[in-house]
């Protein structure tokens, strides 16, 4: 496990909530190493649980780093990434694994020449209920899926109520931020359950007033490449930064009834053909630290054996080669207009 590999020097990449948390796991799971961060204020002290601070790439890259964690925005995650890898350290990068195509697959070129792991963080894949819900999909309890419908919302300022929402990352553009790069786990998912996406629709917008430079709803359409016969596999995929009832769902229609994921509450559930309800089939209710830790586990676990993770540097730039086209369907802005038909009326 841990222990088999000396990962004596860590280094976490930004200090923002996320990275704050990544900090305080790799202090738990790696007790004696040596953990640096880097971020981009001057270090004035030393956070806690870390041994020391830089405030300057270079100064990192001295230290040459076994791991580290690329928890910045994502804007700044190719940069940093590509500098780590140079030097051999394996890298676990926050989703998603960067705000645009460029750079991408170049990182993945150069770890793969340096046989480092290069992970993509999207922790939701390590949630007991959802690996569950994807064994009941493969396992078609409920027959074939015919579609697939997604959803996720929350109200930004709410995310974190104590600090100013316009000024995280996920409001602003140049930082990476909208809710198809924020909301970008559903993504990802979706891939993993139901396989590759062939084709995607969208409609990208801000239909809210809140302060933010980048869009607060996304409304896609997902064509899989996998299907019988004559059918293929479509999913409806909403994600927003407006709605008040924060909800995480997903939801399977079969051939034999529904199937649904709720991510809040780690409940999967099923709605049998000529039921009247649905009946609950299983409950995993996780705690915060419980996805984060179970990815920080495989990590190491990939990084002792030389094995390639569950979600790969590969997959981080299928969801962006997705997010991407999302983009420039949205941005085509291909609509039929109604022609309205007068009625005479008598």
């Amino acid at each position: 496990m841990e222990g088999a590999v000396l990962n004596n020097r860590v280094l976490i990449v930004g200090l923002g909530s996320i990275g704050k948390r990544h900090l305080r796991l790799a202090r738990e799971l790696l007790p004696n190493a040596d953990i640096r961060v880097l971020r981009h204020q001057e270090c004035d002290s030393i956070p806690e649980h870390a041994n020391g601070c830089f405030s300057k790439l270079e100064e990192a890259i001295e230290f040459a780093p076994q791991l580290a964690v690329i928890a910045s925005p994502a804007s700044f995650h190719v940069d940093v990434a590509q500098s780590l890898a140079r030097v051999g350290a394996h890298l676990l990068v926050e989703k998603p694994l960067s705000a645009s195509l460029e750079g991408v697959s170049q990182l993945i070129d150069i770890c793969g020449k340096q046989n480092t792991v290069l992970m993509t963080g999207y922790n939701l894949r390590f949630l007991p209920s959802l690996q569950r819900f994807r064994d009941m999909i493969n396992q078609r309890v409920l027959g074939k899926v015919l579609s697939v419908r997604c959803e996720i919302g929350q109200y930004l300022p709410s995310w974190r109520p104590d600090t100013d929402y316009r000024q995280g990352v996920s409001a602003r553009r140049e930082l990476g931020g909208g809710a198809l790069l924020e909301l970008s786990h559903e993504l990802d998912y979706l891939r993993w359950i139901f396989g590759e996406v062939k084709w995607v629709k969208a409609t990208l917008s801000r239909q809210s007033s809140l302060e933010i430079n980048v869009e607060d709803t996304a409304h896609l359409i997902l064509g899989f490449a996998s299907g019988e016969e004559d059918h293929q596999l479509i999913a409806s995929v909403n994600l927003d930064f407006i709605r008040h009832d924060t909800t995480r769902l997903c939801t399977a229609i079969c051939t034999k009834g529904s199937l649904r994921w709720n991510g809040l509450t780690g409940v999967i559930e099923q709605f049998e053909a000529g039921a009247k309800e649905w009946y609950e089939l299983f409950r995993h209710q996780h705690q915060r630290d419980d996805s984060y830790l179970a990815e920080w586990h495989h990590f190491l676990d990939c990084i002792n054996a030389k094995a390639a993770p569950l979600i790969s540097g590969e997959d981080g730039l299928k969801v962006l080669q997705i997010i991407d086209a999302a983009r420039q369907e949205s941005d085509a802005g291909n609509q039929m207009q109604i022609t309205n038909i007068q009625i005479n009326k008598r």
